[in-house]
């Protein structure tokens, strides 16, 4: 074989092990935790991206729960602190503040200098759910005590990666880690549709057995704190509050007028109703909401 036919060879290997370098997976960028207090699960490849500005309003301006924020605040102060505290579920009506009631509370507990070290709040994505073992286990071994929070968590017919939080939060030998805490936000009690739960009822050879299999999801979460629909007054307690948060000089009645014609408009009223009413006014007046 001739010099030139080993150079062409060697040649095309360089560039096939270049070709098949870039097909494999790059390996998860490495992340501090100290650099934030806020992070979103990546699933894949596996990591934590860091959130500079989190998506929150003052707990302050969250209206009409109070008992609710209460019970949150509480729990989430004593896991701070490294006392016994339990996951939660917080369910109800769509648009009350569940989720942006976990984030005010976190930033709340952070400010309050109260602990050592700043609460970690790392948000898991519903279709990321069978990969909580794999996060867990990464959270184990840091100094730090963290949220895992998951908005808007329900699962469908043919859906069984349920079974997997279960184990993640409860079950299994090892359980969940000492310094770990699960939130989650749902509009259902038991996170399964509501025909699921009834058709396992009326099909199965035991149906008291199918069912508490399709309940018990929502029985390893110590704390069930429920959202209802609001009243007018509340309503428009929550319009008051945004308006003289953000400085929106209006007629109190001219306010009160408009924001329940939004609401008749919606057919609903809601904290989110009043937060959208809150930005078309702004919106209208010139102001921006920073």
């Amino acid at each position: 074989m001739t010099d030139s036919t080993l150079d062409a060879l060697n040649a095309k290997l360089d560039r096939l092990i270049e070709a098949v370098t870039r097909l494999a997976p790059s390996s998860p960028p490495e992340t501090d935790i100290s650099t934030a207090d806020c992070f979103v699960w990546q699933a894949e490849p596996g990591y934590l991206e860091p959130i500079a500005k989190v998506n929150r309003v003052d707990i302050g301006l969250i209206r009409g729960v109070d008992r609710v924020r209460d019970i949150l605040h509480d729990n989430t102060e004593r896991f701070a602190l490294g006392f016994a505290a339990n996951n939660v579920l917080l369910w109800g009506a769509r648009g009350m503040g569940k989720s942006s009631l976990v984030k005010a509370v976190h930033a709340q507990i952070n400010a309050s200098g109260k602990t050592d070290g700043p609460l970690k709040l790392i948000e898991i994505h519903r279709e990321d759910i069978d990969t909580l073992p794999k996060l867990m286990t990464l959270l184990k071994a840091a100094s730090y005590r963290f949220i895992l929070f998951c908005d808007d968590l329900s699962f469908d017919h043919d859906d069984t990666s349920y079974k997997s939080l279960k184990a993640a939060l409860e079950g299994g030998v090892e359980g969940r880690p000492a310094n770990v805490i699960f939130y989650a936000t749902s509009n259902r009690r038991h996170l399964l549709p509501r025909d699921m739960i009834d058709n396992e009822r009326s099909t199965a050879i035991n149906p008291s057995e199918a069912v508490e299999e399709k309940v018990s999801l929502s029985d390893r979460f110590g704390l069930w704190l429920g959202f209802h629909k609001c009243s007018q007054d509340d309503y428009l307690d929550m319009v008051n509050g945004y308006a003289s948060h953000f400085g929106l000089d209006v007629d109190p009645e001219a306010l009160r007028a408009e924001a329940l014609e939004w609401a008749t408009t919606r057919g609903s009223r809601s904290g989110r109703v009043a937060w959208q009413f809150t930005q078309d006014l702004a919106g209208r007046l010139g102001k921006p909401l920073d």
